[in-house]
C-alpha cells in the first residue's frame, strides 16, 4: 500500500514520502498563481482550478486568496462560493455538496497528530529521513450550508443539509441537517424553520 493510500485512507502515513510532496508542491504552486490573478481574468481562474481540483462542479467561485494541500482530493459540488483566506487541507477527502457559501477566513482541516509527543515528534524513518506520524478523518459538508467567517471545520466532521454555522465557531462533530449551530465547540442551537424564511422579516423591507 503506498503512502497516499494509507493517507486517504485515515491510516498512519508518512507526510514527506516523494509522492505526496510533489503533489503538495504541484497544489501550493497552483494555488499561488491562482493569488495572483485578478477577478475579471476569469479564464485564467477556471484553467488553474481545473488543474488544482478537478472534482468540482460548474459555478464554483473562490473569491482568492485560496490555500490547499492538494485539491485532487477536495470535491466541490455546484454554486460554491468561498470568501477571502480558504483554506484546506485535504489530506482525506473533503466533500461539499451544492450550494455552499462560505466566509471569510474559513479553514476545512482533515489532518490529525499524536497526542503523545513520543509519537508527534520528528524522527528519521527507514528511508534516512526525517519525518513525523499523522493520519486524518474526511470532512463532510451538505447540501445548502452557509458557513459563516472564522469557522474552522476539524477532521471528521459532517455538516448536514441546509446548515447554518456561525462566525467563529470550531466544527468537530456531526451537525444534523437544517441545524443552526455556533460556539467552541460548535453545538446545535436551534432548527431552522419556515419562520426562518424573509418573508417573515418585514422590517427587513421597510
Amino acid at each position: 500500500m503506498t503512502e497516499k493510500e494509507k493517507m486517504l485512507k485515515g491510516m498512519i502515513y508518512d507526510p514527506n514520502d516523494s509522492e505526496l510532496a510533489e503533489l503538495r508542491r504541484r497544489a501550493h504552486i497552483l494555488s499561488k498563481k491562482y493569488n495572483d490573478t485578478f477577478e475579471d481574468e476569469t479564464e485564467k481562474r477556471k484553467a488553474i482550478l481545473d488543474e488544482l481540483i478537478p472534482q468540482k462542479s460548474d459555478g464554483v467561485y473562490l473569491q482568492g486568496p485560496i490555500f490547499f494541500d492538494y485539491g485532487v482530493f477536495t470535491k466541490l459540488g455546484k454554486n460554491f462560493y468561498a470568501n477571502f483566506n480558504l483554506t484546506v487541507l485535504d489530506v482525506c477527502e473533503v466533500t461539499i455538496g451544492d450550494n455552499v457559501f462560505v466566509g471569510p477566513n474559513v479553514s476545512l482541516l482533515t489532518p490529525k497528530h499524536p497526542l503523545c509527543h513520543e509519537d508527534r515528534n520528528l524522527y528519521v524513518c527507514d528511508k534516512g529521513y526525517v519525518t513525523d506520524k499523522e493520519y486524518g478523518c474526511p470532512i463532510v459538508i451538505g447540501n445548502n450550508c452557509w458557513i459563516a467567517g472564522n469557522v474552522t471545520v476539524l477532521a471528521g466532521a459532517k455538516i448536514g443539509d441546509g446548515c447554518v454555522i456561525g462566525a467563529g465557531s470550531v466544527v468537530t462533530g456531526e451537525i444534523p441537517p437544517n441545524s443552526l449551530a455556533y460556539g467552541n465547540p460548535c453545538r446545535v442551537v436551534r432548527q431552522i424553520t419556515e419562520k426562518d424564511r424573509l418573508m417573515y422579516k418585514k422590517e427587513l423591507f421597510e
